[in-house]
């Protein structure tokens, strides 16, 4: 059983080697492997203190926790892309889980919890960026109400130029 609170400067490894982890083991045949090996833990961290203690920053960072700490992690805010009605509309930067306990449910829990917070905070819809090769993501969010809205962004990893698809929800 998993419970989810905020994120705080004691889960930055674990969210650390989530992420990273989760990065390498998703990613693989997608992402240039060079780029996936030059990913630590040490180096996410130390992003990971940075991000926290920006002053003003609107985004929430949740873990989920378990009987080992922390095994996921969800980040969430304002949406950051140009979408109409863009006061409405949240954003799901980031949602990694342990690789060991996927498909136990915790991305759901902690993409439940995200959404409930969103709405709180007055919005109604949700979007988020999935690589275009990404398919076992695609069917996650598929599964849990979102849809591809036919916009697309590309971002370059080692020199090489991969697709992300915005998809959408409403709350």
């Amino acid at each position: 059983m998993v419970h989810v609170r905020e994120m705080d400067v004691a889960d930055i490894e674990a969210v650390s080697t989530i992420r990273v982890r989760g990065w390498q083991a998703a990613y693989t045949g997608i992402v240039p492997r060079t780029y996936l090996d030059a990913m630590t833990v040490e180096g996410d961290a130390a992003r990971r203190r940075q991000w926290l203690s920006r002053p003003g920053r609107k985004a929430r960072d949740l873990v989920a926790l378990g009987d080992r700490g922390p095994v996921g992690w969800i980040c969430f805010g304002p949406c950051r892309s140009e979408i109409p009605a863009p006061g409405r509309v949240g954003e799901v930067y980031a949602l990694y889980v342990s690789q060991d306990l996927i498909g136990q449910g915790i991305g759901q829990i902690l993409l439940g919890e995200a959404h409930d917070q969103m709405k709180g905070q007055g919005f109604e819809e949700s979007a988020l960026w999935v690589l275009r090769d990404n398919q076992r993501a695609q069917r996650f969010y598929e599964r849990a109400g979102y849809q591809a809205d036919g916009a697309a962004q590309e971002d370059i990893y080692d020199g090489i130029t991969l697709t992300e698809l915005r998809y959408q929800r409403v709350l």
